[in-house]
């Protein structure tokens, strides 16, 4: 491959994962452009998991054998399978070598070092390869994990210009990755409560949005219950603020506890002393269950005087719902009765009768007091 070729694989490499925009589209892409820019037939992407001491494969891309998957759940290796990773990434590199790559072949040890490894040689040998690249990638300052392109056996063997080339490839790939995580991180903190680490009042606009689209699309059973504190004012005006996080962490966890008994429900700190649990498809019947549950267990922390608890679901009599502000202000509303009746128990909107208390609440024009929360850009009732 020319220079001007390989210039413009390493421009591709780069574009394919700055477009990614989850994780595994960007290690999809890592190995995809690799692969590509190599000549290669297959292509993976490894993690060096150092705590498990294994070398983990995110993601396999190319001519695939039976027992590779793209995005495998468990193909990992010890890493004593593989002593250059422990040779080559700590005494080498320590030593002031760099993280070069190297080449292997289903014969041996060929171009770079450090040499022969008799497991990565069964496996070209098992999966009729021929050769194989691994170019160390480095992240940070630390060894991060691996890429890995080979050829079918028919092919030309990797020489020492292509160690030269995976070596750049590789550190296009760990610059794609740091970029990756950091948009990780920064979408983690724009959608999490830094106090509780549950999701916060942004993650449930989104969800619930998607949420209701479903719905309408296609009837999937939405729930939403809302909860209030009890007593978080009292505990921060006589015992401090510091031991009022510790009540709003506590509930936290119990909320992320019954949110679990509802497969894929999410649970949320909205702002202050305010939660919810958005759960998709579960009958309604068992979204009011976890919700008792959660009223239970509140009663029973050392701190706070319980938590007044609505629960809204599109599967009870509620009429339509058309937005997501509707089923919110349904579930608000049913909070709020929850309250004034200081009840120990969740309060659902449309089991009252024709007639439910909590429907007319929330179809009523809004009182003096502001709606306390107010979700961005909502449409019409």
């Amino acid at each position: 491959m020319g220079e001007d070729n390989r210039l413009a694989a390493v421009v591709a490499l780069a574009q394919g994962m700055a477009a990614a925009h989850t994780p595994r589209e960007c290690w999809h892409a890592a190995a995809a452009g690799a692969c590509r820019a190599l000549d290669g037939s297959f292509a993976a992407l490894s993690v060096w998991e150092r705590e498990l001491g294994r070398l983990r494969v995110l993601v396999n891309v190319g001519e695939r054998a039976p027992d590779e998957e793209e995005f495998p759940e468990a193909e990992a290796y010890p890493v004593h399978q593989f002593p250059e990773i422990t040779e080559f990434l700590h005494e080498r590199w320590a030593g002031g070598g760099g993280p070069n790559a190297w080449v292997e072949t289903a014969e041996g040890a060929a171009a770079g070092r450090p040499g022969y490894s008799h497991q990565r040689v069964a496996a070209l040998r098992r999966r009729g390869r021929g050769c194989c690249l691994v170019a160390p990638i480095v992240l940070h300052g630390r060894a991060w994990g691996e890429l890995y392109v080979a050829r079918a056996a028919h092919a030309c063997v990797f020489g020492r210009a292509d160690a030269d080339f995976a070596t750049v490839l590789a550190s296009v790939v760990a610059a794609g990755i740091a970029q990756t995580e950091q948009l990780e991180e920064a979408r983690r903190l724009a959608y999490t409560d830094a106090l509780t680490g549950l999701a916060n009042r942004r993650a449930v606009d989104v969800r619930l949005d998607e949420a209701i689209e479903q719905h309408r699309a296609d009837g999937a059973v939405v729930s939403l219950v809302v909860c209030d504190l009890n007593g978080l004012k009292k505990v921060n005006d006589t015992r401090g603020h510091a031991v009022g996080d510790r009540l709003l962490e506590r509930f936290g966890s119990v909320l992320s506890l019954c949110g679990a008994m509802l497969p894929g429900a999410l649970a949320a700190r909205l702002g202050g002393d305010e939660f919810c649990l958005l759960a998709v498809g579960p009958p309604a019947d068992d979204v009011v269950k976890a919700s008792d549950e959660l009223c239970r267990r509140a009663g029973e922390l050392e701190l706070g005087e319980g938590v007044a608890c609505g629960v809204a679901s599109t599967a009870d009599p509620i009429g339509p719902v058309r937005s997501a502000r509707r089923l919110f202000r349904l579930a608000d509303a049913a909070q709020y009765r929850a309250k004034a009746l200081r009840a120990d128990r969740p309060v659902v909107a449309g089991r009252e009768g024709p007639d439910d208390p909590v429907v007319r609440l929330a179809d009523a024009p809004p009182p003096e007091r502001a709606e306390r929360r107010s979700f961005r850009g909502r449409r019409g009732l």
